[in-house]
């Protein structure tokens, strides 16, 4: 892999994306933004402005298309579309993808690093999540409102390697908190939990975490819903640690009370969501493993009607 400098191309420029990328490219690597409409505009007129907790900058001369084949091949490509944009993106990929090229997946859900891999073979594509509390604001402006940047990241088999630690150190050199954790696949699932558990009570309660947490049915909801997707992970052979639900829910007390899950906020918003990649996620895994999930299905089956209303599928007021 070629390290000076990192070549870097980020599909899907939006919250997530937009700001990593601004990061990378603010510490000295070339990086490529693939992005679309009004958000390519802004960039290529110009640049992408980045306002952060950490301290606001910009980058004037950002390189952006939507097309892969004009930003020619990356040594890494981080993958931060949408869930349901993963089988799209993998099949257009091919431009960006030389000899070496890594492909990291950080996006919410667990089944990226499995889509991205069937289409581009199992060596190119790693496991990975990212945290950060960030969103596209305006077309090229990314906005940070909160926790420092993360990004978790390993091979598929769950080890370690020269190659995910080389990309680990690139990633920390430009400022972002970057590991490469014993067990990506339980990491992985541990986030899983987290946003699925607490995304899915959010949305059909349309509550925020605050009162989600003090009201004894809604937080035995969210318990309930966090503990069918631990047995789910178990099953699927991920070495979950024992007390992962209650250690979840003691960092769910520490969270600002207005805080809302992004599918909470699309599906209230009347956006699409990654309801198929969260709640239906557990429900088609749950299924394939013999394995009950009432609650999550309960969740999924009550969100459906809106999720198809938001894309277009069924009308109603």
């Amino acid at each position: 892999m070629t390290h000076e400098p990192m070549r870097f191309a980020v599909f899907g420029t939006g919250g997530l994306g937009g700001f990593m990328g601004a990061r990378l490219a603010r510490a000295g690597y070339q990086v490529g933004f693939i992005a679309r409409g009004a958000n390519l505009a802004a960039l290529r007129a110009k640049g992408l402005r980045v306002q952060s907790v950490d301290g606001d900058f910009a980058l004037p001369d950002v390189k952006a298309s939507d097309d892969p084949a004009a930003l020619g091949e990356a040594d890494c490509v981080l993958v931060t579309v949408k869930t349901w944009q993963v089988e799209e993106v993998a099949q257009r990929m091919a431009p960006l993808i030389g000899p070496r090229t890594l492909v990291l997946p950080l996006l919410n859900g667990v089944e990226a690093s499995d889509q991205l891999a069937a289409v581009l073979g199992e060596q190119r594509v790693l496991v990975g999540f990212a945290k950060i509390i960030s969103f596209l604001a305006e077309p090229g402006l990314i906005r940070h409102v909160g926790v420092q940047p993360y990004i978790a990241l390993g091979e598929r088999d769950g080890g370690q390697s020269e190659r995910t630690h080389g990309l680990r150190l690139a990633i920390a050199a430009a400022g972002i908190t970057a590991e490469t954790p014993q067990d990506i696949h339980a990491e992985l699932w541990k986030k899983f939990l987290f946003v699925v558990g607490w995304g899915g009570v959010g949305a059909i309660t349309r509550a925020p975490i605050g009162v989600l947490r003090a009201h004894p049915p809604t937080r035995e909801l969210m318990s309930q819903a966090m503990t069918e997707i631990a047995a789910l992970a178990r099953a699927r052979g991920v070495l979950l640690a024992p007390g992962t639900v209650e250690q979840t829910l003691a960092f769910i007390d520490t969270l600002p009370e207005s805080g809302t899950a992004s599918m909470q906020r699309d599906i209230a918003e009347g956006r699409p969501s990654e309801l198929e990649a969260w709640n239906g996620a557990v429900v088609r895994l749950a299924a394939a493993a013999g394995i009950p999930c009432p609650v999550n299905d309960l969740i999924y089956r009550s969100l459906q009607p809106q999720e198809l209303r938001a894309r277009g599928q069924v009308r109603f007021e």
